[in-house]
C-alpha cells in the first residue's frame, strides 16, 4: 500500500479546525500528523477529530519535522508568502489559503522557489475541484450556451461586527477583494481561459479595507461585471449568458453551506435543465487532488500562474478603485 501524504497545519484557524483539518483528515492518500499553534487550547479542536495529532508550538517546529511531507497554510494573507517559502526551503510540498499573496508581483519568488526545488506548492482554490465548476468549463467551451457574451456575479455578506476579525484589519490583508474577489474573478477566468484587458471599479473603503467593490471589466470576448462585499446581505450568483443560453451557479463558492451545488442551464424557447452535486466535498477533491499530483504528477487544475492572473486582476481593481 502506498503510504498517505502526512499533513502539517501551520495556525489553528477557525476555517482550518472546521474545514480543510476534517478535510485532510477524511481525503484519501492523506494523513493529518500534526498542527503548530502557540495557542494550546486552540488544539483541542482538532484533537476531537483527529485524537493522534502531533501538536508543536511553533511552526518552525512543525517544519523541521522530517516525517511531514506537505503543510497546509492558512495564517492571515500577509503572511502566506514567507511561510509558503519557509515550507519550501524545508521540504515541504505547500498548499497555501487565498490569497496567496497581497500582490501578483510577490507571487514570482513562490515561483521560482517551487521551479527549484521541484516541490508541489499552489494555492488553496477549492473551487476548481467541484463538479459543478468544471461542468460548467466544459459546458461553456463546448458551446452549450452558444458564444459567450456576457458574465456577471455577486459574491457577499455582512461581517461588520466583527471587529477583531482579521478581514476587517488593513494591517492583516482584509478587505472583500482578497477574502472573496479571488471567486468572483477566478472562476471567470477558469471556465474561460481568458484575461481581463481593461477593468474599471467603483470600491467603498472603511478604514482602509475595501468592503464594498462593483467592478466592470472587458476580456477579450466578452463583457464582465461584479460586485463583492462584506457589508451586505449573504448572496452567492454566477451567470455565464451566451448567445444561445444562460448557466447560472446559485450557491457557486460555498455549496452545501450557502446552499446546494446547482447548475440551471437556460436554453432556447425558455427551456430549463439543472444538474445537481449534492455528495460533492471540494475541500475534500482538493485535498485528493493535491496528493495524487504529488505522488504521480498528475495535472493539478491551479497553479501558481492561475493565482497569480487572479491577484493581477484585484491589483488592477485597487489601482482603478483606490482614492488617489
Amino acid at each position: 500500500m502506498t503510504q498517505p501524504l502526512r499533513w502539517g497545519i501551520l495556525g489553528a484557524s477557525n476555517f482550518a479546525k472546521g474545514h480543510m483539518g476534517p478535510a485532510i483528515h477524511a481525503a484519501k492518500g492523506a494523513k493529518l500528523s500534526a498542527l503548530a499553534t502557540s495557542t494550546p487550547q486552540k488544539a483541542a479542536g482538532f484533537q476531537a477529530f483527529c485524537p493522534d495529532i502531533q501538536i508543536y508550538d511553533s511552526y518552525d517546529a512543525l517544519l523541521a519535522d522530517p516525517n511531514i511531507d506537505a503543510v497546509y497554510i492558512p495564517l492571515p494573507h500577509t503572511m502566506h508568502i514567507e511561510w509558503s517559502l519557509k515550507a519550501l526551503d524545508a521540504g515541504k510540498h505547500v498548499l497555501c489559503e487565498k490569497p496567496i499573496a497581497m500582490r501578483a508581483s510577490d507571487i514570482d519568488a513562490l515561483i521560482a522557489k517551487r521551479d527549484e526545488t521541484g516541490l508541489m506548492a499552489t494555492e488553496a482554490y477549492m473551487i476548481v475541484h467541484h463538479p459543478q465548476w468544471q461542468r460548467t468549463q466544459q459546458l461553456v467551451r463546448d458551446g452549450a450556451i452558444g458564444k459567450l457574451v456576457h458574465v456577471d456575479g455577486v459574491f457577499s455578506y455582512d461581517n461588520r461586527a466583527q471587529t477583531t476579525n482579521i478581514r476587517n484589519h488593513a494591517a492583516t490583508g482584509g478587505g472583500a477583494l482578497p477574502d472573496i474577489g479571488v471567486y468572483t474573478f477566478g472562476c471567470t477566468r477558469f471556465v474561460t481561459g481568458e484575461e481581463p484587458q481593461t477593468l474599471s471599479a467603483d470600491i467603498t473603503f472603511e478604514n482602509d479595507v475595501d468592503v464594498i467593490s462593483r467592478i466592470t471589466a472587458r476580456f477579450d470576448s466578452f463583457s464582465y461585471n461584479c460586485v463583492v462585499s462584506m457589508r451586505m446581505h449573504p448572496r452567492q450568483d454566477m451567470f455565464f449568458h451566451g448567445e444561445e443560453g444562460v448557466i447560472h451557479l446559485s450557491a457557486p463558492f460555498n455549496p452545501n453551506v450557502y446552499g446546494p451545488a446547482v447548475i440551471t442551464l437556460h436554453q432556447p424557447g425558455l427551456a430549463l435543465r439543472e444538474e445537481r452535486f449534492p455528495g460533492a466535498n471540494h475541500y475534500v477533491l482538493q485535498v485528493e487532488a493535491f496528493g495524487n499530483s504529488v505522488k504521480t504528477g498528475a495535472p493539478y487544475p491551479w497553479s501558481l500562474e492561475n493565482a497569480r492572473g487572479t491577484q493581477a486582476m484585484i491589483d488592477m481593481a485597487f489601482a482603478s478603485g483606490r482614492p488617489a
